[in-house]
C-alpha cells in the first residue's frame, strides 16, 4: 500500500495524472470493469462503503474540455457506472461525481 501511495504522490497534475498511471497499469488498482473506452475500479481512499471510479482511457483533464466528439464516451461512462453499481448491490441509488 505505501508503495502504491508512493507512486500516486510522483503523478503530476496536468501532466502524467495517477489516473494515466492506472490505465496504463503502472499503480496497481482492483478493477471491477475495462474495456476500450474506460476502467472502473475501487477507489484507493474510499469515502463510501463501495466507492469505484470510471475514468476514459482518452485523457481528458477536467469534463469542462470535452467536446460535441465526446458525446458517446461520456454517455458510455454514465452506463458504465450504472451498471457496476448494479453489479456491485448498490440498489438504493448512488452518487456520480463532477467538478
Amino acid at each position: 500500500m505505501a508503495d502504491e501511495i508512493a507512486k500516486a504522490q510522483v503523478a503530476r497534475p496536468g501532466g502524467d495524472t495517477i489516473f494515466n498511471k492506472i490505465n496504463r497499469k503502472e499503480i496497481p488498482a482492483k478493477i471491477i470493469y475495462e474495456d476500450a473506452q474506460c476502467l472502473a475500479f475501487h477507489d484507493i481512499s474510499p469515502q463510501a462503503p463501495t466507492h469505484f471510479l470510471v475514468i476514459p482511457k482518452k485523457h481528458t483533464s477536467q469534463i469542462s474540455a470535452a467536446d460535441d466528439d465526446d458525446a458517446s464516451l461520456l454517455g458510455h461512462l454514465m452506463i458504465v457506472a450504472k451498471k457496476c453499481a448494479a453489479d456491485l448491490g448498490l440498489k438504493k441509488g448512488y452518487q456520480n461525481g463532477g467538478e
